[in-house]
């Protein structure tokens, strides 16, 4: 697949604004996002969540965070769905392009969506994000249960300590995969239940906030 290059736009900042206030970076973490301008490359798009055309990055124009907006990624099952429409995936591999002279690590991931569940339901969103060639870090799952009929929100925070860095001086892409599963549980298998990660009107995006460190001299 041919690299796109994601324009940064105005509608970032509001997005950033929406999004849950950042913890305050301990002693040891300068947390300096670098001058200059970051761009996102999308290079590699797989999934039922996010057929081609409806999956869309964009960088914040502060350089703390960038933002991924789905069209199409929706989980369901009962109401005569099909047998493989209770479970959806997205995996996007994307090459980010910072400053010389910097790293960075990915400390927050916040996801949103709608869910309408009935009593008895369930639905679970789970994701996990590494650098090419690197350990996968940990699958995390958020469930949330019937009845429940309202937007959702789910965040993964990584303790400083524990953040996997991208390499000083190379590009390696950042795969990022997000997964959605319904299930009817002790609901009517004849009633809907669905979970979704899309946004019509790119105003719910999944966001991810960087942390910064300044690379070693050579």
């Amino acid at each position: 697949m041919p690299f796109r290059r994601i324009a940064v736009g105005a509608a970032i900042a509001v997005l950033s604004a929406m999004a849950a206030p950042a913890q305050a970076a301990p002693t040891d973490s300068p947390y300096i996002p670098p001058p200059g301008r970051i761009t996102v490359d999308v290079v590699g798009v797989n999934g039922s969540g996010c057929p081609q055309g409806t999956a869309e990055v964009a960088a914040a124009s502060d350089n703390t965070a960038f933002t991924v907006t789905y069209s199409n990624y929706l989980a369901q099952t009962g109401a005569g769905s099909g047998g493989t429409e209770f479970r959806k995936n997205c995996q996007l591999a994307l090459r980010i392009h910072v400053p010389q002279g910097f790293t960075y690590a990915i400390a927050r991931a916040d996801y949103r969506g709608f869910a309408h569940l009935q009593r008895g339901a369930y639905a679970q969103e789970r994701a996990n994000y590494y650098f090419q060639g690197s350990a996968q870090t940990a699958r995390t799952t958020h469930q949330f249960n019937g009845p429940f009929t309202d937007n959702w929100q789910a965040s993964d925070q990584t303790d400083y300590a524990d953040l996997v860095w991208a390499p000083c001086g190379e590009e390696r892409n950042l795969n990022v995969n997000t997964e959605l599963r319904v299930y009817a549980g002790t609901s009517s298998p004849q009633t809907l239940n669905f979970m979704s990660m899309d946004s019509t009107d790119g105003s719910v995006s999944t966001v991810y906030h960087f942390e910064w460190r300044e690379c070693p001299a050579a």
